[in-house]
């Protein structure tokens, strides 16, 4: 590595549109009269969250879900700043086609050899920056990393995550992004 700079990236709502890409693919099975699916999982009846478990346990459905703009904007800044990345990604524990999915994903978008990390423990790896939409994970990093920053893509489900060290970020505070990791390298 040659810096010790380290940007870790997430996957699944950072660089990648998970929520739309699975909204898309629940669309193509819905039948007409049924009720639109909630991102707050634990509120679907069962047989759509079945639905769910087969669309994400295939390979296919993780390897070309689209950009998300949002993780791109700062991928960007982070390569102007000569962070090293790192991709971090969460593996869905009973998915293990998902794993491979999203290898062959960051294979397409940064090639074979990038840096990738898929764990069930983001908390457990270091980086100087966490870029992640998933508040849960963002706890566990900030935990061990007192003097970490966070940059968290906005969505709807974390608008009313607050911490000192997470900015989130939602297309119009790209200069408050910049400021805060150039602040990071000095």
């Amino acid at each position: 590595m040659k810096n010790d700079l380290v940007a870790l990236f997430d996957m699944d709502g950072t660089l990648f549109d998970y929520v739309g890409s699975l909204k898309k693919k629940l669309k193509e099975i819905k039948s007409p009269q049924e009720p639109e699916v909630s991102f707050r999982f634990r509120d679907n009846p069962r047989y759509l969250q079945n639905r769910i478990d087969l669309i994400t346990e295939s390979e296919s459905f993780w390897s070309n879900m689209p950009k998300l703009q949002l993780g791109w904007d700062i991928l960007q800044i982070a390569e102007e700043l000569e962070y090293h990345i790192h991709i971090l990604t969460q593996g869905p524990r009973r998915k293990p086609a998902a794993w491979s999915g999203k290898k062959k994903c960051i294979d397409k978008h940064f090639g074979e050899d990038f840096s990738i990390t898929l764990t069930r423990d983001k908390g457990l790896v270091y980086g100087t920056v966490l870029v992640e939409d998933y508040p849960k994970y963002i706890k566990r990093w900030l935990n061990w990393r007192k003097r970490g920053l966070v940059i968290m893509p906005a969505h709807e489900s974390n608008k009313s995550y607050q911490h000192p060290q997470v900015i989130r970020y939602d297309g119009n505070n790209l200069e408050e992004v910049r400021a805060a990791m150039q602040k990071r390298k000095e």
